[in-house]
């Protein structure tokens, strides 16, 4: 008969009063790990202790039991039991559950060492679970990140990720999701939502953390959203608005879940603000979310002037701006500022901010016809543009009627001489003019026929003084631009501006736009309201300057744009051409100015196929395989994530290497290093401005070393000093 199998003995369990245990020098560990020896104190006190001490019994010289016991497992519990002894939270004497190990057998280390390694953490959805179970039964937060010696902020992180589909949960039980995974779930508390979004990644070549939280909040609306810094967060959780957010990851405030209610607060707030910018006396007033690029194209722009500062408020202002400067020069050599410090510099400059911007007086009148257009600007703040005039809103100058002829044009009944009044000639008389007592004014022929002579002498005197003309013509292209009504300029120059028929959604938004916008407004300010003091205005500026002007103007004339809707115009092409000439000078980045590969802004407006073809070029074709069998708007989001921060361009964004244009059009390309900003010229065909690339046999002879060095010699010459000669053109 076989022997059956020894069973096994445990160790006895025993209460031996702490002043009979002392520290084994066998205890394996040597680094401090984890939770202070006080934490675990206190937390000893709260709830005892949970688990024995594994003891031996000491033994002496003679190898006989001394009636102490050794603790080679447990000694930070020990160190605990010995801090409340000194602190009288605990008798000396008290009894503790000790395990007790035989002092022969098995090495006290390997008792240490197996206490500490053959164990199981918990697994991290077990802490979960197990502090969501704690608050379902009535503790709170910052009791339970006290009790367990952490922040109430983990805490809440640990009750989030307890919060996720449990199909997710077992998922991640069974390590087929990671835990960066499981916390980008945690943006969405709907469950079903959250189920379908894994679902879909097993058919989508991205599952990062980021993908997954794109498309849980993709019918949301980020808080850094200019709609909601608009309405304000409060105000839409006032109204019944809940708010998603992301506690592992930076979320500029979470994201809103009803766009609805957002949408609704928008519309009347900015209602409400029309309203009482209307009940100031305007014609109009149009509110929009959005302006659209161009909106005041055709409009004429009121004069206004600003209200003067009381002395009480420049006393205040001239006490803020020390106050700011004080506080910065306390501040500049510190190699870290507190951010109080920053907070209290940005509400100084924003009480100087709403000092300085000064509100606006414009004429009772002409208030009567313009209006005033109210929008939402990219930070979320209100932009009030005010005082626009429709062409259909103008008054009607009654005494203009059809009979009037301009200065140095000739009835069409035979000439201002034959039409009557003094110079006419008595019917039945000689037609010889009657000669009259005192000077009258010389006949309307004569003037212009003098005025003709001294045209061609001007022009002969002002092609031989460039910085009066380069002066003359910024007069001409700044009343353009900025006095869009006047046409008092001796030069047949006016610049026209470039709008688009039908602007892409966003485009006002764009960062090109905003800069754009932000450099206007800054001239405008710096103009005079008044035209007749614009000359001298240009005169004062220094070279920089005025050719920074210069330049704005110029630009906001520029059209690159490739309208298919336009493609019979003949001049597209050679736009479009003359437009890469300049690119490749400005060396021109779309991505470096904002513009990436969207799907709202893209792919959505393309085919499958282009799709597959963009992918291929900008990634390979084996990323366009991996997506090759997906619907339409998987693919478009798919198309989106393999190309977020690459440089790829679809074709119209991109500046050919290599171009050139004559008067034909297109013609043979030339190297991209041979075309300089010199080549470059503005030619004027009435209202249309063309920029040509000139080449070297459209000069007045061959061009050679000597002519480049005669010409740069003369660039030279043309210093800073002198702009500061330019005359002031004659009342």
């Amino acid at each position: 008969m076989a022997n059956a199998k020894r069973k096994i003995t445990l160790s006895p369990s025993r209460d031996i009063p702490f002043d009979q245990l002392v520290l084994s020098q066998s205890n394996v560990r040597r680094v401090k790990s984890g939770v202070s020896i006080g934490e675990l104190a206190d937390d000893i006190a709260r709830r005892t202790l949970l688990q024995s001490l594994n003891v031996r019994p000491q033994l002496g010289d003679d190898g006989e039991e001394t009636g102490k016991f050794e603790i080679p497992a447990g000694g930070r519990r020990y160190r605990a039991l010995e801090l409340l002894v000194k602190q009288k939270r605990l008798s000396k004497d008290a009894p503790v559950p000790c395990i007790v190990q035989s002092a022969a057998g098995i090495l006290a280390e390997e008792d240490s060492y197996a206490e500490n390694a053959v164990r199981e953490n918990l697994h991290p959805l077990d802490q979960f679970r197990a502090m969501q179970a704690m608050v379902d039964k009535g503790n709170a937060v910052e009791a339970i990140a006290a009790h367990f010696m952490t922040t109430p902020a983990v805490v809440r992180q640990r009750l989030k990720l307890a919060s996720v589909a449990p199909a997710l949960h077992e998922l991640y039980a069974a390590d087929e999701m990671t835990l960066d995974q499981l916390m980008a779930f945690t943006v969405s508390d709907d469950h079903e939502r959250q189920v379908q979004v894994w679902d879909m990644l097993a058919h989508s070549f991205s599952k990062s953390p980021g993908f997954i939280r794109q498309k849980l909040t993709e019918n949301s609306v980020r808080a850094a959203d200019k709609r909601v810094r608009f309405v304000g967060v409060e105000a839409y959780v006032a109204a019944g608005g809940s708010i998603a957010r992301d506690l592992f990851e930076a979320d500029d405030g979470g994201w809103l879940t009803d766009p609805a209610l957002l949408d609704r607060l928008v519309e009347e707030k900015l209602t409400a603000i029309g309203q009482r910018i209307g009940e100031e006396g305007w014609k109009w007033v149009q509110t929009s979310i959005d302006l659209p690029h161009g909106a005041a194209r055709g409009l004429r722009w009121l004069e206004s002037t600003e209200v003067a500062m009381t002395a009480d408020e420049e006393a205040s202002l001239a006490a803020l701006e020390a106050e700011a400067e004080a506080l910065s020069d306390k501040w500049s050599d510190a190699p870290e500022v507190p951010e109080e410090v920053h907070a209290q510099l940005e509400a100084i400059e924003a009480r100087i901010g709403a000092l300085v911007d000064r509100p606006k007086i414009f004429d009772a009148a002409e208030m009567g016809r313009a209006g005033v257009f109210v929008s939402i600007d990219y930070d979320g703040t209100i932009r009030v543009d005010r005082g626009f005039v429709r062409p259909e809103d103008e008054p009607v100058d009654e005494e203009a009627g059809g009979g009037e002829t301009a200065v140095g044009e000739r009835p069409a009944d035979g000439g201002a001489d034959d039409a009557g009044g003094p110079e006419a000639a008595p019917r039945g008389r000689s037609s010889e003019p009657v000669e009259e007592e005192g000077l009258k004014p010389l006949p309307d022929r004569l003037v212009a026929d003098l005025t003709a002579w001294r045209t061609l002498a001007l022009q002969d005197a002002f092609a031989q003084n460039p910085q009066l003309a380069f002066g003359a013509v910024l007069h001409a292209f700044v009343l353009s631009l900025f006095y869009r009504f006047s046409h008092i300029t001796c030069l047949g120059l006016r610049l026209t501006e470039t709008y688009f028929a039908n602007p892409p959604e966003g485009l006002r938004d764009s960062a090109p736009a905003r800069s754009i916008d932000a450099r206007h407004a800054a001239w405008r300010e710096r103009l005079p309201q008044s035209e007749s003091e614009l000359w001298d205005t240009l005169l004062a500026l220094d070279a920089n300057e005025q050719a920074s002007l210069f330049a704005h103007c110029a630009s906001l004339t520029l059209n690159a744009q490739n309208d298919a809707g336009q493609s019979a115009r003949s001049d597209i092409a050679g736009r479009v051409a003359l437009s890469d000439v300049l690119s490749r000078i400005v060396a021109l980045d779309p991505i470096a100015a904002g513009w990436r590969a969207t799907g709202d802004g893209y792919f959505r407006h393309v085919t499958k196929a282009r799709i597959l073809a963009d992918v291929t070029e900008a990634r390979g074709a084996e990323f366009a395989d991996m997506i090759d069998h997906l619907k339409k708007p998987d693919m478009v989001r798919e198309a989106e994530a393999l190309l977020e921060g690459s440089t790829w361009l679809p074709e119209p964004l991109r500046t050919p290497v290599e171009d050139a244009f004559d008067e034909e059009g297109p013609v043979a390309e030339v190297p991209v290093d041979e075309v300089s900003a010199d080549e470059v010229s503005a030619v004027d065909t009435g209202d249309t401005q063309v920029v040509a690339a000139r080449s070297d046999a459209d000069r007045d002879g061959p061009v050679t070393d000597e002519t480049n060095d005669r010409d740069n010699d003369d660039a030279d010459n043309r210093g800073d000093d002198d702009w500061d000669e330019m005359p002031v053109a004659a009342e």
